[in-house]
């Protein structure tokens, strides 16, 4: 066997995909498959409104260099789903091929989609690239979270990964888009961190949805600034109105208890005014 062969190789092919059809009291399962790494768990229903809690996950402890794993979720029309993560994403050090993650989620009529996962912590000299790409039929709603460390920061180890990019795309059923690209290489190019350098925590949150009333969107800007502004010279952050109908949230913290305080407060805010629905407790374990 050639070197190059044995290269081709290097790495997992691990794919995750999920249909979700709503009935008369809740949003079910219709159809789901997996390979390594990914498990596959049955959604929970933590509350009494049909929501499908669903678990992305990833027993085998980590990403390495050479892993491409996918992602596939559809919501048929009236659907309401929350994914998330029952542990951080770990991506480990890689001497040249990247970890690949890509993820796409189709959103039906008058669906709900909110896509919380936990925080990706690029360790020192990882490479990872990830894509995320929401389709959105009319009267649909997404939330969508995405939030990185700087490193294993108990360790020291701040902005020392090798690379690290990121692409959000939400596209609406009118033609327009809301996309967010950006490309970190701290040692090559130094630049590219910039200020976040002295933040050991980023964040983007969407909120996107063309049946949400005008004035349920003026309440909730400001209920997000006024949430970024409690915890002064400890986050840092902004709203503001992309082409879609909608907000988008970016922010910096200096602390993983800070990070997780203002999300858990922003997702409460806007489970509240978008659904009149509670933030339950996901029990992670």
């Amino acid at each position: 066997m050639s070197d190059s062969s044995v290269i081709d190789t290097v790495g997992r092919r691990g794919a995750l995909a999920y249909e979700f059809e709503g009935s008369s009291s809740r949003t079910v399962l219709t159809r789901s498959s997996c390979t390594s790494p990914w498990h596959h768990f049955p959604p929970s229903y933590l509350d009494d409104s049909g929501c499908a809690f669903t678990w992305l996950v990833n027993p085998s402890g980590g990403l390495v260099g050479g892993d491409h794993l996918s992602v596939e979720a559809q919501l048929h029309a009236r659907t309401h789903v929350f994914m998330t993560s029952p542990s951080a994403n770990r991506v480990y050090r890689s001497l040249s091929e990247p970890v690949l993650q890509e993820i796409r989620l189709s959103v039906g009529a008058d669906a709900r989609l909110e896509w919380v996962p936990e925080i990706t912590i690029p360790f020192a000299g990882s490479r990872f690239r990830q894509s995320i790409h929401v389709d959105l039929a009319p009267g649909a709603t997404v939330v969508l979270w995405d939030a990185m460390a700087s490193g294993r920061v108990a360790r020291h180890e701040r902005w020392a990964f090798a690379s690290l990019e990121n692409e959000i795309c939400i596209s609406g059923s009118l033609g327009k888009s809301v996309a967010e690209r950006y490309r970190l290489v701290p040692g090559l190019l130094p630049e590219s961190v910039g200020l976040v350098g002295s933040w050991d925590y980023v964040a983007s949150l969407f909120i996107i949805g063309d049946a949400v009333e005008t004035e349920v969107w003026e309440r909730l800007d400001e209920m997000l600034a006024t949430i970024l502004e409690q915890r002064p010279g400890l986050v840092l952050g902004a709203v503001s109105t992309p082409a879609l109908s909608g907000l988008v949230v970016k922010l910096v913290a200096r602390s993983a208890p800070d990070l997780t305080a203002v999300q858990e407060a922003m997702w409460t805010a806007i489970r509240k005014e978008l659904w009149g629905l509670p933030a339950p407790n996901l029990r992670r374990y």
